[in-house]
């Protein structure tokens, strides 16, 4: 495997800066971690866009989030069709193991992955149809949301509704999985829904009730 190449300098530097103050500040609590296993209270399903960062927004410490990031933290349904499921699969694994009492989906402002499925739907990523595109076949798992908002204004207006409905429809999905619906039922599991707005810092969180974001 000679195409494997050694870590960039700048982050050995990194790790060895992090391994000799907070490591060392807190190795009792890593070995705790180490020995008794992890157990987080909240699953986070969040994008992989490099500027979302969870951990941060919520001043979560190492062990306190179960996190999954996806393109466009979405969720497909409930599908055991004997196909790989790594969503899902994190899904399974926080509910039913670590038990978790909460999920959030998280969506944010300027998502790439909806701007594409936008793209698609409008007729403008004739690549995202193609059946070799990774993105457009996952993005198709947005497509009711686009229904939802194809008659907006105009398509910036489009596009940030998309992205909330991005979490909509990854809320609706979760409700398709059984173990998901017997702790919503019994009380045991919350699932909640939020947008951050990655230039003001803004967080607005889902109403159910209403079918409204609300500013937090």
């Amino acid at each position: 495997m000679d195409y494997v190449r050694p870590l960039p300098s700048y982050l050995v530097n990194r790790y060895h800066g992090w391994r000799a103050t907070q490591y060392n500040d807190n190795k009792a609590w890593y070995r705790r971690l180490a020995e008794d296993g992890q157990h987080p209270r909240v699953m986070v399903i969040s994008c992989c866009d490099s500027r979302v960062h969870v951990t941060s927004i919520f001043g979560a410490e190492t062990g306190e989030f179960f996190i999954h990031r996806n393109i466009a933290n979405l969720v497909p349904p409930y599908e055991p069709n004997g196909d790989h499921h790594g969503t899902s699969a994190a899904i399974e694994f926080a509910v039913v193991s670590l038990k978790v009492a909460n999920i959030m989906v998280m969506g944010h402002s300027n998502c790439g992955g909806v701007n594409g499925c936008h793209a698609m739907c409008t007729g403008h990523a004739p690549e995202l149809e193609l059946e070799t595109s990774f993105v457009g076949r996952w993005m198709d798992i947005l497509r009711p949301g686009f229904e939802r908002v194809k008659d907006l204004p105009d398509s910036a207006t489009q596009i940030s509704a998309l992205e909330r409905q991005g979490v909509m429809i990854s809320l609706e999905n979760l409700m398709t999985f059984p173990f998901i619906q017997k702790g919503v039922a019994e009380e045991s599991l919350t699932l909640h829904g939020l947008w951050n707005d990655i230039a003001s810092g803004a967080l607005e969180s889902f109403d159910g009730a209403t079918q409204r974001f609300v500013e937090i």
